[in-house]
């Protein structure tokens, strides 16, 4: 079972499949500062100022030592631009490798030589109609 599980280990399919949660972690977060840092600041200044994540529906403040029980829009319309920017991206990816893929196999491969008996039978073939 342990040489099983590292035969398994050691496949490059389960260490790309490392790589890509990596590099995807470090793009989520690239993403995620793209949004909070730079578009969401943009848009509060279009819509006058507001700061997007602080965008909340109180449903009961706060009062003493309770804190207020609130729905936080900004927060969530924030976390769908980070997902339509993500998955945007990985269609764009997706899509390019379909294409570099397609072109790969649009190169046809050069045809195999003939058996030597269909070559046998060829020449057989062509000396039974010379001789008609």
């Amino acid at each position: 079972m342990l040489k099983e599980f590292k035969e398994f280990a050691v496949k490059g399919n389960v260490i790309d499949l490392a790589v890509g949660v990596i590099i995807g972690g470090a793009f989520g977060k690239i993403v995620s500062s793209l949004v909070n840092d730079i578009l969401m600041p943009i848009f509060g200044f279009i819509l006058s100022g507001i700061n997007v994540s602080d965008l909340k529906f109180v449903i009961k403040p706060a009062s003493g030592d309770i804190p207020e029980v609130a729905i936080l829009y900004g927060s969530f319309i924030q976390a769908i631009v980070d997902f339509l920017i993500i998955a945007f991206s990985i269609f764009l990816f997706i899509k390019l490798l379909s294409l570099w893929k397609k072109k790969e196999q649009e190169e046809p491969p050069a045809p195999a030589a003939p058996a030597p008996e269909v070559i046998l039978l060829e020449e057989i073939r062509d000396l039974l109609k010379t001789k008609q």
